[in-house]
């Protein structure tokens, strides 16, 4: 019979597990051998890891029971390997990662000039998920074809913006300067029209500057290459209107490059020392000192204004002045980044791996600590019952309503519809307003200051302007002095 000629399937499964063995044998023998030789030097034990991986990246493609993209096989395991250092600033860098963090260290790319943002899931608002635009680049080409923030863009090049991911979006407009993109926006309810912007080089926003009286404003959103100079211009049309004071504006700002965040510093200090890196290669420690070539003199009182969204570069700033006593901090602690990170290409993706630490100029790591203002200023918080009537009000979407009804509502106007919501949903008044001028700026090209509803603002304006600034400068304290003083507190509390 047929079935008397077949092997027993006992021996098939010994015989297919004995070819198992084999296999990895020969991927595992090396390894094993040199963690069991106590003579072994620990870099030879290294060399094998690769030879390891090789090994099973190999099985993998050729014996997997389903065709593997090696590609994806490359991906996991470089997000396996950056994800063991435990390490959240270290990871793989795919190809959209390494345009983003291209453009941002470059300070320059080719596109239309427009912020836009894309929904993921469902808008409660039941239109389609198509790309919004938060606002223009001014004097870009999305600027100047007149499209406005709120904008919808339906179409890219005759495709649907809904049925692409934000990656396909960026990949269509971004590109060779030059070169055109055809747009469909959609602007209110029934307006729909076609625009073509031909791509040109666009700058990374990176600074805002206004006068505030007699008080130069400068906000700086990122350091790039072109962040100094554009904060040197700013300061410099300060100086053009006579200004007696300054507010440096380092909120929501998550660093960038650190020879820039450098440059910004020179701006302020007169030499000494910005930042100093400590790697663990030691011919890779430096000190960074500022030239001797302050913009600003010293007689003109600073303010730096931080908060949670302040990290890496901005913090270094930050730190470098206050360390050095030349600007008093205002508003809440900064997130605590300090490490310094460096990007690797590896021909179209990369890695970005932390490669040092940075000490201010008193010898202090904030690393997961942040800096502490000089003067703690935080905007009203709301209660947990306040959050149940702000998610009513937020579903029932009576702000966006009142915007899209009047679009360049008056401070009366806002004020008379604010006062309705505070009956209807008794919620603070200011909490109110603010976030109607929200909806509204996010409709128009903000303001580069809202001095109304900033209370940090407020309150560095007020400093500056009471003549209390000298005083708070002579006790403001080093970032070591704090650190010891807390250090102390918790060994005579213990």
């Amino acid at each position: 019979m047929d079935i008397q000629k077949r092997p027993s399937l006992k021996w098939v499964w010994i015989s297919v597990t004995a070819v198992f063995c084999i296999l990895f044998t020969f991927a595992i023998i090396p390894g094993a051998a040199a963690q069991g030789n106590p003579n072994t030097s620990t870099q030879t034990q290294r060399t094998n890891y690769p030879t390891l991986l090789q090994n099973v990246f190999n099985f993998i493609v050729q014996n997997y029971v389903d065709e593997v993209d090696p590609h994806a096989l490359f991906e996991g395991a470089m997000n396996g390997m950056f994800g063991a250092l435990d390490d959240p600033y270290s990871v793989y860098m795919n190809e959209s990662d390494m345009v983003d963090i291209t453009d941002t260290t470059q300070g320059n790319f080719g596109g239309v000039g427009l912020n836009i943002t894309k929904a993921v899931s469902p808008r409660p608002d039941g239109k389609p998920m198509w790309v919004e635009v938060a606002s223009p680049i001014e004097d870009t080409p999305g600027w100047r074809a007149g499209i406005q923030p709120g904008d919808f863009i339906t179409q890219i090049n005759g495709i649907p913006t809904e049925t692409i991911t934000m990656d396909e979006v960026l990949g269509m407009l971004r590109g060779t300067p030059g070169e055109s993109v055809r747009l469909i926006i959609r602007r209110g309810e029934r307006l729909e029209f076609p625009v073509t912007i031909t791509r040109a080089i666009i700058e990374v926003p990176t600074v805002k500057h206004a006068m505030i009286g007699d008080t130069g404003y400068l906000k700086l959103l990122t350091f790039t290459p072109m962040t100094a100079d554009r904060a040197r211009e700013a300061i410099l049309e300060f100086r053009k209107n006579n200004y007696t004071s300054l507010v440096l504006d380092l909120r929501n700002n998550y660093g960038g490059r650190l020879d820039s965040a450098i440059d910004v510093s020179n701006l302020f200090l007169d030499g000494g020392l910005v930042v100093r890196i400590r790697s663990r290669i030691a011919n890779e420690n430096r000190d960074f000192n500022a030239n001797r070539t302050a913009l600003v003199p010293a007689d003109i009182p600073v303010i730096v204004l931080i908060n949670r969204g302040s990290a890496s570069a901005s913090e270094i700033v930050a730190g470098a002045l206050k360390d050095r006593g030349r600007a008093y901090l205002v508003g809440e602690n900064s997130f605590g980044k300090g490490s310094v990170q460096q990007v690797y290409p590896l021909n179209n993706v990369g890695f970005r791996i932390t490669t040092a630490r940075y000490y201010t100029p008193s010898d202090v790591n904030i690393d997961k600590i942040g800096i502490p203002p000089d003067l703690v200023v935080l905007f009203p918080e709301y209660t947990e019952e306040d959050a149940v009537h702000l998610n009513e009000l937020i579903n029932a979407n009576r702000i966006p309503a009142f915007v899209e009804q009047n679009p360049r509502a008056t401070a009366a106007q806002v004020d008379a519809f604010a006062r309705v919501l505070e009956r209807e949903y008794t919620l603070d008044i200011t909490l109110l307003r603010r976030l109607i001028r929200d909806e509204l700026n996010r409709t128009t090209l903000a303001p580069v200051y809202d001095l109304e509803y900033d209370v940090q603002l407020q309150e560095a304006v007020n400093i500056l302007r009471g003549g209390t600034y000298n005083i708070l400068m002579r006790n403001s304290k080093t970032l070591r002095q704090l650190q010891d003083e807390a250090e102390n507190s918790f060994a005579i509390a213990s």
